[in-house]
């Protein structure tokens, strides 16, 4: 398992690294709806789910919202396309080095997700890192629909695109 999530964590971190190349700077407040998340947090969790892998290797849990003391999960504001980019390539590398440095028998143990201390969901390790992997594709296609409403020629994602037709 742990050789198939490093060579899916390359090639999506790949597609991911795509997309916010051509983020644009300067609207991070801009949303399509006003119950829609904003741009630059939108981009900012693109950037940063690679690091979920080592998250879920290395915790045994995450508390979405803890008790006073414990550790956040920390969303980091950027400025600029290159901060957006070094932000996924430092999650990737955490993810890449977590795969590398852990087991298939870890991965069958369970993780968990917490809200105030109380069970959301408890899953298997490889589960969660299985999840990842869908949920970043989820935030990429949000964040390709936001693209095109600011007139930002798509890159290929998963294949050719109105704007770059050849793959």
């Amino acid at each position: 398992m742990t050789k198939v999530f490093a060579a899916q964590l390359e090639r999506e971190t790949a597609i991911s690294r795509r997309i916010l190349k051509v983020v644009p700077e300067g609207k991070p407040e801009w949303k399509p709806h006003e119950k829609s998340m904003q741009l630059g947090y939108l981009a900012f969790l693109v950037a940063s789910m690679p690091s979920w892998v080592a998250m879920a290797i290395k915790q045994d849990s995450l508390d979405l919202r803890p008790q006073v003391g414990s550790p956040v999960y920390q969303r980091r504001e950027w400025k600029t396309t290159g901060e957006l980019l070094e932000m996924l390539e430092k999650a990737f590398v955490d993810g890449r080095d977590a795969l590398a440095g852990t087991t298939d028998n870890h991965l069958m143990t369970s993780w968990r997700l917490m809200a105030a201390g109380k069970l959301l969901d408890e899953s298997p390790r490889h589960v969660v890192i299985a999840d990842t992997f869908a949920h970043v594709a989820h935030h990429r296609g949000q964040l390709s629909v936001y693209l095109r409403l600011n007139n930002v020629a798509l890159p290929s994602i998963y294949g050719p695109t109105a704007d770059a037709p050849a793959f």
